[in-house]
């Protein structure tokens, strides 16, 4: 009795594993037949503003449960589009990474809408030493003369007329993968045209200078700007006051009385007094 009962159970086991292991097999089946979809990938390193070409992109197979949003499964749709940002070899194609359709390559595909580009001249020293670099945040400093508001004289001060401002590109560069410091004479920075009017006054009437910043901070913070007086710590000069008017003085010479002769002269009845 008790061997028919383990056999029964056996039995029963067997076939629960074998009816698992046919639907594990179907489901496998179907996995692997209907779960991945053609995603179009970059066949090499492909640099910001550069038009695709078809040797540019080739399609691989993407399991079609985790396709990224925007992507695209024929490599013809991207023929021309140009590049809002860097792509890596093997990266897929994505439409939040692509200008809009009939923008040329260059530069001004990777301008934000809103925006402007300018180029302002710099140095090593001005440049931050070369990391200055696509991509980063800068501040700009301009160096000029303040008219003081008691006199005509001037005095440097230098101030920041500029905050958080997105450098687009150094000399002819735009890749922003590239961390290695370069020495450029030329840095171009995104703004907005009320930036854009700040910026090429405050290069008219003075120096500049960049001052690299935090990539994630975007603080403001207003400062008075720096002078020669609070460089050295010491008060600005107190303009002289006029003196006092001083009252008129009349100076009064006296004089002694003049001591004079007098006659009496008589003419008939009447008489008169003469003096000398």
């Amino acid at each position: 009795m008790k061997n028919s009962r383990a056999f029964i159970m056996l039995a029963i086991a067997m076939l629960a594993g074998l009816s698992a292991v046919v639907f594990a097999s179907r489901w496998l089946v179907q996995t692997s037949s209907g779960a991945v979809t053609q995603v179009a990938v970059a066949s090499d390193d492909i640099s910001l503003g550069e038009p695709l070409s078809a040797a540019m992109v080739h399609t691989v197979s993407w399991p079609t449960g985790s396709i990224p949003p925007g992507a695209f499964s024929d490599p013809k749709a991207l023929d021309g589009r140009v590049l809002r940002a860097s792509l890596q070899r093997g990266e897929p194609v994505l439409e939040s990474k692509l200008a809009p359709v009939g923008t040329k390559g260059g530069l001004s595909a990777v301008i934000g809408e809103g925006r402007r580009a300018i180029t302002v001249r710099v140095n090593d020293v001005v440049g931050v030493a070369g990391f200055a670099l696509p991509g980063n945040y800068v501040d700009v400093i301009v160096n000029t003369q303040e008219p003081t508001v008691k006199n005509d004289t001037q005095q440097s001060i230098s101030k920041i007329v500029l905050e958080k401002i997105l450098v687009l590109a150094v000399a002819q560069q735009v890749n922003r993968d590239d961390t290695a410091p370069k020495v450029v004479n030329a840095v171009t920075l995104e703004v907005t045209p009320d930036q854009a009017e700040k910026l090429d006054l405050a290069r008219s009437v003075g120096t500049l200078s960049l001052v690299l910043r935090n990539q994630v901070d975007a603080d403001t913070l207003a400062t008075a700007g720096a002078t020669k007086m609070t460089l050295l710590g010491a008060s600005a000069p107190v303009a002289a006051s006029a003196p006092a008017p001083q009252p008129t003085r009349v100076k009064y010479v006296s004089r002694a009385p003049v001591r004079r002769d007098c006659i009496g002269v008589l003419s008939g009845v009447s008489g008169s007094q003469e003096c000398f």
